[in-house]
């Protein structure tokens, strides 16, 4: 039976110690990182030998494929995507942003499709606040909840027309927090009117995704001791305020924002009611602790994973390829440079 992880691994190529683990936890799928990746054809022998493993040929691949400073898949054999923010700032429009961030997510499902990865964990749908931790920064569509709520929309809808799901990301919101919580616990003290006009409401408004990835954060209005991820009022808001009904998975486990062993944050973050743990960093003595904190996928989180595979369209919308990235590259006018801010590395964005 499966169990209720997604893990990655270490290379790129899959070892056979990592083969023999996966085969016997049996996870519901994994997540590759740039140390995975190399050329297409390696990534395609990779996501297959994953999917092997566990004698799945649908098992879930995902993949942090965002644009900007968090992106698997680049040069020279993939082409290099903006930051979120990046899409307003070229065409100073709403209208036309939500067209190139569509048209953007649709090229980037083209990419993924093709080496077999079937998950996108975007689109962001946190909304900075001055003075907030640039750990989000230009990975943001905006700088407003309506102008987030909108783009992230667009990404969403490009990613499934390409046959890929999206992830709505980090629930119920990270643009309040002052830490980066890669390495620390942020604590957010706004109360909840305030988050529920500003920070909940981008996931409000995509409440009908089918995959979200919760946030490390304390809001001491919801919970004042854990950090959503664990936290069972949390996971309740997100279901019962935010109306989201599909499958939540935590984010890395690995941050340092949560404490304990990884066996006892694994354990807490399903008692408190997310579907799927979360292990990135694809070192095997640690999965090995996660899968000690981690049961069976059953009951309600294995109905809600199994409608989320069920969005894959698996004849996506036609795509000129070429067309559509000369199309893009034009109307982003040249705005690809580097992006600014912490680089978001191996861990999970």
């Amino acid at each position: 039976m499966t169990s209720a992880a997604i893990y990655g691994c270490a290379g790129l190529v899959l070892t056979p110690e990592e083969a023999a683990f996966f085969a016997e936890v049996r996870p519901w799928g994994f997540i590759l990182f740039r140390r995975n990746i190399d050329t297409p054809d390696q990534v395609r022998a990779l996501t297959s030998a994953l999917r092997a493993a566990i004698n799945d040929p649908d098992a879930p691949i995902l993949i942090d494929q965002e644009g900007g400073r968090v992106q698997r898949m680049g040069p020279p054999h993939w082409p290099k995507y903006p930051p979120g923010a990046a899409y307003l700032a070229a065409t100073n429009d709403p209208l036309s942003a939500r067209e190139l961030v569509r048209l953007g997510a649709r090229l980037m499902a083209h990419d993924l499709r093709a080496v077999g990865i079937t998950i996108d964990c975007v689109p962001v749908l946190d909304v900075p606040v001055q003075g907030a931790h640039d750990i989000i920064g230009d990975r943001a569509y905006g700088r407003d909840p309506a102008t987030v709520t909108q783009l992230g929309r667009a990404a969403a809808e490009g990613l499934l027309a390409g046959g890929v799901l999206p992830v709505i990301k980090h629930m119920p919101g990270h643009g309040r927090a002052f830490a980066d919580s890669h390495r620390e616990l942020p604590k957010v003290h706004a109360d909840l009117e305030t988050l529920d006009a500003w920070d909940f409401a981008p996931f409000k408004g995509l409440s009908d995704m089918p995959i979200a990835m919760s946030a490390h954060i304390v809001f001491t209005a919801i919970d004042a001791k854990r950090p959503a991820t664990i936290s069972k009022k949390a996971i309740r808001l997100m279901r019962d305020r935010l109306g989201f009904q599909g499958l939540i998975l935590s984010d890395d486990l690995t941050m340092q924002a949560l404490s304990g062993s990884l066996t006892d944050r694994a354990a807490a973050a399903l008692k408190a009611g997310c579907d799927l743990v979360v292990h990135c960093n694809g070192d095997l003595d640690e999965m090995r602790q996660v899968a000690e904190g981690t049961g069976k996928l059953k009951g309600k989180a294995r109905r809600r994973a199994d409608a989320a595979l069920a969005r894959i369209v698996h004849t996506p919308e036609p795509l000129d390829a070429v067309g559509a990235r000369a199309r893009f590259a034009s109307m982003m006018d040249g705005r690809l440079e580097a992006a600014k801010g912490p680089d978001v590395g191996e861990a999970q964005g």
